[in-house]
């Protein structure tokens, strides 16, 4: 699952939260290096940690580092990304959003409303999470749906493609983006092309939330990363003062969770803390 600033923002204060809560020392890192990940990792096992939580992007990159923590006797948890290899690297549990089952109830969602041609914007190439999302929604929408590769680095890139797109192609009546950002440059794509597409989109921000309310964004699929995080260090606080393994040997769905206008206004207070 791609690391958005808003889900690590919200990830980051449920796990700290979570530390309040317990009374418990929590140290959160964040970097996109697999090799400083295993590092980050390594070094917990070396300063006896009670547990590590730690979200698999690269499971392949973490792999080594995350079954030596376990054989050292460290418990781990698994959150956000990770799924599929959790149970293997012998973690206890893992705690996300399985992009499949929130896939396939976007793609339901989308063709309850009667929607048909779907673009679904991927902004990272080659991130399987993102692909699985759209492979997902596109099995269950009964319709048509396109991948559109966009250059997630720059949201005026992500604007101007979204734009062509619509230009290019009348017929398309909904743009689903995978990450709250994005979901704004969608909007300002609609607007500019002067399509009558509908937006939704994966993910939720502050702004997003604001977008719903005022109708220019239909839903937004939240994954909850507080919950994640809150959870996360639940898990290991559990272990550490009852010897308790949550989770029954299966992965623990953080979402998905659909903010729509019916909702939104009561999420949008927790949005403006970071923690939605």
């Amino acid at each position: 699952t791609p690391f958005t600033a808003d889900i690590t923002a919200s990830l980051k204060s449920g796990a700290e939260q979570a530390g309040k809560d317990y009374g418990v020392k929590v140290e959160y890192s964040s970097d996109a290096d697999p090799a400083k990940q295993s590092q980050l990792i390594d070094g917990a096992v070396a300063d006896k940690v009670d547990g590590i939580v730690v979200s698999m992007a690269n499971p392949d990159g973490l792999e080594a580092s995350v079954k030596k923590a376990v054989a050292a006797g460290v418990p781990v948890i698994t959150i956000n990304s990770g799924v599929d290899q959790f149970k293997a690297f012998g973690a206890i549990t893992h705690i996300g959003q399985s992009e499949t089952i929130a896939g396939e109830a976007v793609g339901e969602r989308l063709k309850t409303m009667g929607q048909k041609n779907v673009i679904c914007v991927i902004q990272e190439a080659g991130n399987v999470g993102l692909e699985q999302r759209c492979a997902a929604v596109a099995a269950k929408l009964g319709g048509k749906t396109t991948n559109l590769q966009v250059d997630g680095t720059d949201d005026n890139a992500v604007q101007s493609t979204i734009t062509s797109k619509l230009q290019a192609d009348k017929s398309i009546d909904t743009v689903l983006t995978l990450g709250g950002q994005y979901a704004i440059d969608a909007v300002a794509a609609v607007k500019d092309s002067g399509s009558s597409a509908k937006v939704a989109t994966f993910d939720l921000s502050e702004d997003v939330t604001k977008d719903i309310l005022s109708g220019s964004i239909v839903f937004a699929v939240d994954q909850q990363p507080y919950v994640q995080g809150f959870l996360g260090v639940t898990g290991l606080y559990l272990k550490s003062i009852n010897g308790n393994d949550i989770g029954g040997g299966q992965p623990i769905n953080s979402g998905p969770a659909f903010v729509t206008k019916d909702n939104a206004a009561a999420v949008q207070k927790y949005a403006a803390n970071g923690t939605r």
